[in-house]
């Protein structure tokens, strides 16, 4: 049965999908409280696994988890499992605020790649509104009063590498099967991480292992909710309420970790949020003005 478009369900299977996604990002901070880093990602890649291959059995049993795109598949599965590492590095020595700061700016990045790995050019005021937006990074981490971390390299490398793995979604997403864009790399990521773990093994409390189950199912959440609103809605609706996962993850980090951000820090990721939803609009204009009459 085809499915109705729908705006309002889009908005609130996406809004759910990052609210989904925050938690998880929290559950990585509160995991690297009392294990490295590197173990965390192994704890993502297992507990999110069974609830992944539950999901693929429940929708469609006969499916191949052949590749279709063998060279993108690998490069994906690369980018994913060393992104994996920065990311959770920085979820678990930054403040949340800081995180989100930099994680955001990957909007404004896909924008700046897009021209050499999609020919999609660049006209000065896109250029303005991606200096506008790496502006706000400026004002939001405070780099004069802000002492650089390791921390601050790591959600950098992260913001990087996932812009280059969206835009390989944008390649390889009508042309490869969801099982496999959404299984490879995260049995990749449980496969290195299996091979690191010796050497980082701390021993997990219950309540380590309750935050791991909650991670892998609130991450497959995500991921079904996503795909749903954009089912349903277009991305001019749906991209925007990933912004609202500062919300979410500003409020359950200030009750489990009493982290509030300073309004200098919120200025700075509100010129962000603008420049993002700027190229989003002038995406989505030049997208209108394009379509046959």
């Amino acid at each position: 049965m085809a499915i109705q478009p729908s705006p309002i369900r889009g908005a609130l299977f996406s809004l759910a999908s990052f609210a989904s996604y925050a938690c998880c990002d929290v559950a990585l901070k509160y995991l690297g409280q009392d294990m490295s880093s590197l173990q965390v990602v192994w704890v993502v890649a297992a507990f999110s696994l069974p609830f992944i291959l539950g999901q693929m059995l429940w929708t469609d049993r006969h499916a191949s988890l052949r590749p279709m795109l063998w060279g993108w598949t690998l490069a994906r599965v690369a980018i994913t499992v060393v992104n994996s590492i920065f990311v959770t590095y920085t979820f678990t020595h930054l403040p949340l605020a800081q995180c989100y700061a930099i994680f955001f700016t990957m909007p404004l990045m896909i924008t700046l790649f897009a021209w050499p790995f999609l020919g999609e050019p660049i006209d000065p005021l896109r250029g303005g509104i991606i200096l506008l937006g790496f502006g706000g990074v400026l004002v939001a981490v405070q780099p004069g009063s802000t002492s650089f971390q390791l921390g601050h390299l790591t959600a950098i490398l992260g913001a990087t590498l996932g812009a280059m793995n969206s835009l390989i979604l944008r390649r390889i997403g009508e042309r490869e099967r969801a099982g496999v864009i959404l299984l490879y790399p995260v049995l990749a990521q449980g496969l290195v991480g299996s091979a690191l773990l010796p050497f980082v093994w701390q021993p997990m409390p219950v309540h380590s292992l309750i935050a791991g189950t909650i991670l892998g199912f609130l991450g497959t959440c995500g991921g079904l909710f996503i795909i749903a609103a954009y089912r349903r809605a277009p991305a001019i609706v749906v991209a925007p309420m990933q912004y609202s996962q500062i919300l979410w993850a500003s409020t359950i980090g200030y009750f489990l970790f009493g982290e509030t951000p300073g309004l200098v820090t919120v200025l700075g990721i509100g010129i962000i949020i603008a420049a993002g939803l700027g190229l989003l609009a002038m995406s989505n204009r030049s997208k209108v003005q394009n379509s046959p009459a």
